[in-house]
């Protein structure tokens, strides 16, 4: 068994205009006066990052860890889910996700798909200067508005659909592999890749690819009534990244899973600071020691009713405690009588 790493913490939510969180050299001091050992970069925010410059340079990867280093943190992986977003957008999100993209590409959509590419390789690269071997972003969606069948889908859209989105990340995952570094999407509704099933739709189509993998977050399963706990059995071959997120789903007699076009408040399911939600993450914990995950477990902070600050300070202390240091020997060892292949057939009464 392995020893999980962290607490870390992704960076997009925190990231701002004003101080402690406008810069690189402030938001990681800041990270580790909470609690953190890690940070995960989000690639897109140029306030704390530059993606062309660490694509190209590995001197420019080896400042930026080091100032993170020097400050007490470590960074953990890099981040494209905006960008891998656009990789796949349906025309009804068109104006939705342009504003993603760099502004020399909005209102193309073909231009704005080249972009995302770009931006995929280029973040790939820079993973690879890093040495950092896990990188995490989304699918995008192709079928999404299409989700529910009604009207009845047309045979072999939602086909169609998956093999176009594997079309355009094949030469992605082929560049990471060329890299060694793993592509770990986030299981995330608003993506094609939003449950078990969907994933394997699209890994089949990849040809079991194996730079495609799976970013874990279990308040997307709680939202879903997926049983987020089986799932990591299922996939622990392809889980590479965690994010350690809280969520709880109180349905009531006028809203469900959809939640009736609530905002966040309102809706039945909703994302919580760690602990104030309902995952069981003693359990969720356990099964990564015991399925030997060795990566980072980072908060992603999300919540519609606790203060941001709160709930970074209050995410470092909640993963340190989770996080299982595992044992090196059985724990009834001190029982050991001691056997050889001898006395283990004379026990079985074989000749």
């Amino acid at each position: 068994m392995k020893n999980l790493k962290g607490p870390a913490l992704f960076l997009a939510q925190f990231a701002g205009d004003e101080a402690p969180h406008n810069s690189w050299d402030s938001i990681t001091k800041w990270a580790a006066d909470c609690g953190y050992k890690g940070v995960q970069v989000p690639s897109w925010d140029a306030r704390l990052f530059d993606l062309d410059k660490a694509a190209a340079s590995k001197d420019y990867c080896d400042e930026f860890k080091g100032k993170a280093l020097e400050n007490g943190v470590e960074v953990t992986e890099l981040s494209t889910h905006l960008q891998g977003q656009l990789v796949a957008v349906h025309p009804a999100y068109d104006n939705a996700f342009d504003g993603f993209a760099d502004p020399s590409v909005r209102g193309n959509p073909k231009a704005r798909q080249a972009w995302a590419v770009d931006q995929m390789m280029k973040a790939i690269s820079a993973s690879a200067n890093m040495g950092i071997k896990n990188h995490a972003s989304f699918s995008g969606a192709l079928a999404w508005p299409y989700l529910y069948p009604w009207p009845q889908r047309p045979a072999g859209l939602v086909e169609t659909a998956f093999d176009e989105l594997a079309a355009r990340w094949r030469p992605i995952l082929d560049h990471a592999d060329e890299n060694d570094v793993n592509i770990c999407y986030e299981i995330h509704p608003g993506e094609d890749l939003h449950d078990g099933v969907t994933f394997e739709m699209f890994l089949e189509r990849v040809d079991n690819h194996s730079r495609c993998n799976m970013l874990y977050d279990p308040s997307h399963y709680v939202l879903q009534c997926l049983d987020y706990l089986d799932n990591i059995d299922i996939y622990k071959d392809r889980i590479k990244m965690f994010h350690v997120k809280d969520a709880e789903f109180n349905p009531t007699g006028r809203q469900g899973v959809y939640s009736g076009y609530q905002p966040w408040v309102d809706r039945a399911g909703r994302f919580r600071s760690l602990g104030d939600g309902q995952v069981d993450f003693v359990s969720i914990f356990s099964k990564m020691a015991a399925n030997d995950f060795d990566g980072w477990a980072v908060v992603e902070w999300e919540c519609c009713l606790k203060h941001p600050e709160d709930g970074a300070r209050e995410g470092a202390q909640f993963v340190s405690e989770h996080i299982i240091r595992v044992t090196e020997r059985a724990f009834d060892d001190f029982a050991d009588g001691g056997t050889d292949e001898a006395a283990n057939r004379k026990m079985l009464g074989i000749d």
